[in-house]
């Protein structure tokens, strides 16, 4: 695939994919990806055996619900596709979860011209998501707040120690294989003491699920993901690093 000669396998957001790799580059990759799909016993949100089939088995019947009820993802062959077939591989419970989030809002609400805050959610997390797996409360608060000094220059010691940060969402994993500084994911954060699949399940599943609950991070400002980021002036731009928004600024 002419696209594959742009993903960088040895950047710092593909480690945790890496192993996935020769499914990728197979050369009946769709079968590769369903042969592991089957050997880990991946499900859609309700339970259907996952497999990954062409663009043209999509039906009318909307996306996420026909996975739900068919377990079959219309995969096309481009990266974005892909790579939402990696992440079903490597985060299986969370993607099940989003699969019956999704289902569920749908036959509940219908398809509309504003999906609510829960689809909104999913949506974001499933396009745009990294997992940021901490124990640290502060952390967290610094990623709500836009504290990045704290949380990117005082702390980028942290990074790859105590903070760990999953790549999933794969629209950002796309973004990055033409890697720009402005590129931002939406977080979702999780702590260190279990299985991050089954602790990002949990977050999907709950009842207040909502984008006010996704802090948003320049991914490039990562500690070790972007050479350029070790000058702290880096971080002196407030188009891509934008400071707290006041509540005045926000009623203005």
């Amino acid at each position: 695939m002419e696209a594959d000669r742009l993903v960088d396998w040895a950047a710092p957001w593909l480690t945790r994919l890496r192993h996935l790799q020769p499914l990728w580059q197979a050369a009946n990759w769709r079968a590769a990806l369903n042969d592991a799909a089957r050997e880990r016993g991946i499900v859609s949100g309700r339970g259907i055996g996952i497999e990954f089939v062409g663009p043209e088995a999509a039906s009318s019947t909307p996306y996420e619900l026909f996975i739900a009820t068919t377990g079959r993802v219309p995969t096309r062959d481009n990266q974005h596709d892909r790579f939402n077939a990696l992440i079903w591989l490597a985060y299986p419970r969370a993607k099940a979860a989003l699969n019956a989030r999704q289902a569920a809002e749908i036959e509940r609400c219908g398809i509309g011209p504003a999906r609510g805050a829960v689809r909104d959610a999913a949506t974001l997390i499933d396009e745009s998501a990294v997992l940021l797996v901490c124990d640290d409360a502060d952390v967290v608060a610094a990623l709500h707040e836009n504290d990045w000094r704290r949380l990117l220059i005082e702390s980028r010691h942290r990074w790859d120690r105590d903070i760990a940060v999953l790549p999933f969402g794969h629209a950002l994993l796309e973004k990055l294989s033409g890697p720009f500084k402005a590129i931002t994911a939406c977080v979702v954060p999780l702590p260190a003491s279990a299985d991050p699949d089954t602790v990002a399940a949990a977050f999907i599943s709950r009842q207040d699920l909502a984008p006010s609950l996704l802090p948003h991070l320049p991914v490039l400002g990562i500690p070790g993901w972007c050479a350029d980021n070790a000058d702290p002036r880096f971080y002196n731009d407030p188009r891509v690093f934008r400071p707290r928004q006041t509540a005045s600024a926000k009623t203005a």
